[in-house]
């Protein structure tokens, strides 16, 4: 059995979390690792046009993975969600934090 926690436990308990620590809508920070692929820093990007966001990106000291961090008001725990899932979704090889 793997010792993974299930995607959908995560996000309930990552809305619970959110709900008891911010007030909404608020100002969220995402923050993903990539490997060094302009492409996929862009695809990133792209799914946050339009939103508002400031999106700032630093290089590994090795330069084998870039790190993108997205600062963008949402309106509520279930918009932070969404946005995670879409992100894990269309861009392979993502880690978010």
């Amino acid at each position: 059995m793997s010792t993974e926690q299930n995607p959908e436990e995560f996000y309930k308990k990552l809305k619970e979390q959110l709900y008891d620590t911010a007030t909404w809508p608020s100002e969220y920070l995402y923050k993903f690792i990539v490997p060094s692929d302009k492409k996929k820093i862009v695809d990133i990007e792209s799914l946050f046009d339009n939103l508002g966001a400031v999106i700032t990106t630093t290089e590994s000291k090795n330069g084998k993975y870039t790190s993108v961090s997205v600062n963008v008001p949402m309106k509520n725990p279930e918009a932070v969600i969404e946005k995670y899932k879409e992100v894990a979704e269309k861009v392979e090889g993502v880690i978010s934090l």
